[in-house]
C-alpha cells in the first residue's frame, strides 16, 4: 500500500499528464504500480486463509461457552469486512475523485500500519497452535503408501491399523481422528505389514497413522461441498458484471437532482445488506431457531449454507423480471437507441439486497463450515479451498458467457449480450444462472445427506 501511494504522489513515479484524459506512464512506472499490486494481492493470499481460522483457534472447544461464542465471531468477522468494504467504496472512492489518488490510497496504507500495530502488539494475547507441517506432504504420503499396498487386505478390525499409543497424534496441532468406513482403499495405507516391521515405523511414505488418514478422508468429503459453492460464487460474481451493465441502461440520477449514481456503486447495498441481516441473523435467528431446533447454534453449518443457495436463486429471479420490464419498455416504446430507459436504477436494490442476504447464510457458513469440519493441522488450507470458489465462480460465470454468445449470436444475430443490451436477452442469462442455483441446490441437498462429519478424540493442547 505504501509502494502504491507512492506510485500516485512522488514525481517519478507517477505518469505525467498533459490533459485529464491523456496520461503517459514509462514502463518503470508501470512496473511500480503492478509490483505494488502484486504485493497486495501476496499479503492478501496471506491474510484472509489465515486470518479467520486464527480468529477461531483463539477459543477453546473444550469450553461449551467458548464454542457457541466461536459461531458468533465468523458472523462479526465477516461484518468488519464488510464495513470496511462500504467505507472503501463511499469515503475512499470520494477522496480519490474529489481530493486526490494519493491520499486514497494514503489512507489504507496508514490503516495497514495500525493493524499491523494492533495485530503484533496482541502478541502475548493469543492462543497458538502448535504448526503440523505441510499438510499437502500428509496427503501425499497418504496417497504413495496405499498405492504402494494395493494389494494389501485391510483387517475387518479395525482397531489392527496403525496410530500412535499416545494420547495425542503425532501431527504437531492435531487430535486423534476417529475411523470412518469411507474410501477404504486409503485404510492400506495404515495396515502394517511384515517389511513396516523390518524396516520399523519411522518412514511415513510406507506407514501412515489412522489419524492422517482420516485427514485425507476429511478433505475428500469436503470436496462434492466444495463444488456447489462455486455456482453461488458464479452468481455473486454479477454483481461486478451483468449487474452493472443493466444498471447502466437505466436511469442513473436521484429524484430530480442532476446527482448521478454510477451503476457500479449500487453495490452498495449489497454491503449494507450483509451489515443489516448479521446481527439479525446473530442475535434474531439464532436464538429462535434454537428453540425450534435444540442446535446450539439455532442452524447447523449445512443448513445455513442451504438456506444461503436458495435465497440465491431469487437474487436472478428478481434481477431477470427486472430485465423483462425494461426491455418491455424498451419494445412499448421504441426506446432501442436509448443509452438509458426512463426506469429508475433503484429497481435493482432487491437483486443486490438478496444476495447480501445470501452471502450471510452461505459464505460465513461456508467459513465456518470448512474450519470446523478441517482437520485440525489442516484449517488454513482447508479455508484457502473455501476462498477458491469466489475464483472459480467468476471464471465459471465468463465461460458461462462465452458459451452463450457462441450459441446465441449464430446467423447474424445480436445474441443474448451485445453491446446495446437493448437488442439483447441479459434476463436468458440471469434465468439460466437461476435453473443452475435450483439445480444447485438439489445437489446440495444430496450431498449433505450423505455428508458424515469429523470425529475427534480428546482436545487439544
Amino acid at each position: 500500500m505504501t509502494l502504491l501511494t507512492m506510485s500516485a504522489t512522488v514525481h517519478g513515479l507517477r505518469p505525467e499528464c498533459y490533459s485529464k484524459d491523456h496520461c503517459h506512464p514509462t514502463d518503470g512506472q508501470t512496473a511500480v504500480t503492478f509490483v505494488a499490486l502484486y504485493l497486495i494481492a501476496l499479503g492478501t493470499g496471506g491474510i484472509k486463509p489465515c486470518v479467520s481460522s486464527y480468529g477461531a483457534d483463539q477459543f477453546d472447544d473444550a469450553d461449551e461457552t467458548e464454542k457457541r461464542h466461536k459461531s458468533s465471531f465468523f458472523n462479526w468477522f465477516y461484518l468488519s469486512i464488510n464495513v470496511g468494504a462500504l467505507i472503501a467504496s463511499s469515503v475512499l472512492v470520494w477522496i480519490q475523485d474529489n481530493v486526490s489518488w494519493g491520499w486514497g490510497f494514503g489512507i489504507p496504507a496508514i490503516a495497514m500500519a495500525i493493524a499491523v500495530v494492533s495485530f503484533f502488539s496482541g502478541t502475548k494475547l493469543f492462543r497458538y497452535q502448535k504448526p503440523g507441517g505441510s499438510p499437502l506432504t500428509r496427503i501425499c504420503q497418504v496417497l504413495v503408501a496405499s498405492f504402494r499396498k494395493h494389494k494389501v487386505e485391510v483387517p475387518a478390525d479395525k482397531t489392527l491399523l496403525h496410530e500412535t499409543a499416545d494420547a495425542e497424534s503425532n501431527i504437531k496441532g492435531s487430535r486423534k481422528l476417529d475411523h470412518t468406513k469411507e474410501f477404504s482403499f486409503l485404510d492400506k495405507a495404515a495396515v502394517e505389514t511384515e517389511k513396516d516391521d523390518i524396516k520399523g515405523t519411522g518412514d511415513p511414505w510406507n506407514l501412515c497413522t489412522v489419524t492422517q488418514v482420516e485427514e485425507l478422508k476429511a478433505i475428500i468429503r469436503l470436496l462434492p461441498i466444495w463444488a456447489t459453492g462455486i455456482i453461488f460464487s458464479a452468481v455473486y460474481s454479477q454483481m461486478g458484471t451483468l449487474f452493472v451493465l443493466q444498471g447502466e441502461t437505466m436511469d442513473k440520477f436521484v429524484g430530480n437532482s442532476t446527482f448521478e449514481i454510477p451503476s457500479a456503486s449500487l453495490s452498495i447495498f449489497d454491503t449494507l445488506s450483509v451489515i443489516f441481516w448479521v446481527p439479525v441473523y446473530d442475535r434474531i435467528i439464532v436464538p429462535v431457531a434454537r428453540k425450534f431446533t435444540g442446535h446450539k447454534n439455532g442452524l447447523t453449518q449445512l443448513q445455513r449454507m442451504g438456506i444461503g443457495l436458495f435465497i440465491s436463486i431469487f437474487a436472478m429471479v428478481s434481477a431477470a423480471i427486472l430485465e423483462l420490464k425494461r426491455l418491455q419498455m424498451v419494445r412499448n416504446n421504441n426506446y432501442y437507441d436509448l443509452d438509458s430507459v426512463p426506469m429508475s436504477i433503484f429497481w435493482q436494490v432487491p437483486q443486490y439486497f438478496l444476495i447480501g442476504c445470501a452471502e450471510v447464510f452461505t459464505f460465513i457458513g461456508q467459513l465456518e463450515f470448512f474450519y470446523d469440519q478441517a482437520p485440525d493441522a489442516m484449517r488454513s488450507m482447508c479455508s484457502a479451498l473455501s476462498l477458491t470458489t469466489v475464483a472459480l465462480g467468476n471464471y465459471l460465470s465468463s465461460l458461462l458467457v462465452t458459451i452463450v454468445t457462441s450459441i446465441s449470436t449464430n446467423n447474424g444475430k445480436a445474441g443474448w449480450i451485445p453491446d446495446n443490451l437493448n437488442y439483447g436477452h441479459i434476463d436468458y442469462f440471469f434465468w439460466l444462472l437461476g435453473i443452475l442455483s435450483v439445480l444447485n441446490l438439489g445437489a446440495f441437498l444430496l450431498i449433505s445427506k450423505w455428508y458424515t462429519y469429523k470425529k475427534a478424540i480428546g482436545t487439544l493442547r
